[in-house]
């Protein structure tokens, strides 16, 4: 007679918009977890229409769907770490950020997915404001990209020292708590090298360059494993560096489907055999 096992494992959430592909999104966020042996949760912000050539349509969810899975997760299950990824629009990005202080959320890893890599802007000034103003506030860690972090610093970024002044700036004028401006989309030596500030300590965090045009996907996937990290326990700069190695393996492994831009291999133990 078999008996039955049970595990008790560490718990992330993940609020943010569903990418059809599989590609990036919540479906990117839960691989990324379950790789971590994490148990991934989610909320729903959005539900995208998209492949790996492009977005051809997204839909908002009610801001009162997105509070109300939240609610269900952490009421019942609780969660030790939490992320944001595209959260579209005001009224959503508003709802989520009174929540997490509603329901005592911690370990929030902000993800302001404002502009796409390519420099592309994603969501309205409105939302960028609310955005600004409640949301980043609450987060232990952002994780802006190169033309995300221009926009809340308000200083042009073309170098390395130009990451670091606007890691800075935002820390100071937008009360966060950790900066980590991300240079994936920088170029020459800046490339691939994340700024990290706490207010006390500035770390330049370099890993090994992988040449592969299958990168979508990869912010979303760094902010969750970060996340995954916090959720078993670890230190913060611990997580945000394991995230970071777990993303270059990752790409490694990146996925060539579809015509356009694939996605990282986000299990590449798997795909090693």
């Amino acid at each position: 007679m078999n008996t039955e096992t049970t595990f008790k494992i560490p718990v992330a959430l993940t609020i943010a918009g569903s990418d059809s592909g599989g590609g990036a999104g919540i479906q990117a966020d839960l691989r990324t977890f379950a790789f971590h042996c994490v148990h991934g949760t989610s909320a729903i912000t959005c539900v995208t229409a998209q492949n790996t050539l492009g977005v051809a349509r997204v839909d908002a969810m009610p801001p009162e769907a997105v509070v109300a899975q939240m609610q269900a997760v952490v009421e019942d299950i609780g969660v030790q770490a939490a992320k944001t990824g595209m959260l579209l629009n005001q009224d959503i990005i508003a709802a989520v950020a009174q929540q997490v202080e509603a329901l005592e959320i911690s370990n929030l890893v902000v993800d302001p997915v404002m502009v796409s890599r390519t420099g592309a802007q994603l969501i309205d000034d409105d939302a960028i404001k609310t955005l600004r103003q409640q949301l980043i506030p609450k987060a232990i860690i952002i994780t802006p990209n190169r033309y995300e972090a221009q926009i809340l610093s308000g200083l042009p970024i073309n170098s390395l020292d130009d990451m670091r002044a606007a890691a800075q700036t935002i820390h100071r004028n937008l009360k966060a708590k950790t900066v980590l401006v991300k240079g994936g989309g920088m170029q020459g030596n800046a490339r691939g090298v994340d700024i990290w500030f706490d207010g006390n300590r500035l770390e330049i965090l370099t890993t090994q360059q992988v040449d592969t045009q299958n990168t979508h996907g990869t912010g979303c996937t760094l902010s969750a494993a970060i996340a995954a990290n916090l959720a078993m326990g670890k230190d913060l700069l611990i997580s945000v560096k394991q995230a970071k190695e777990y993303v270059t393996t990752a790409l490694t492994y990146s996925l060539s489907i579809g015509n356009g831009q694939g996605p990282v291999g986000h299990f590449f133990s798997l795909l090693r055999n």
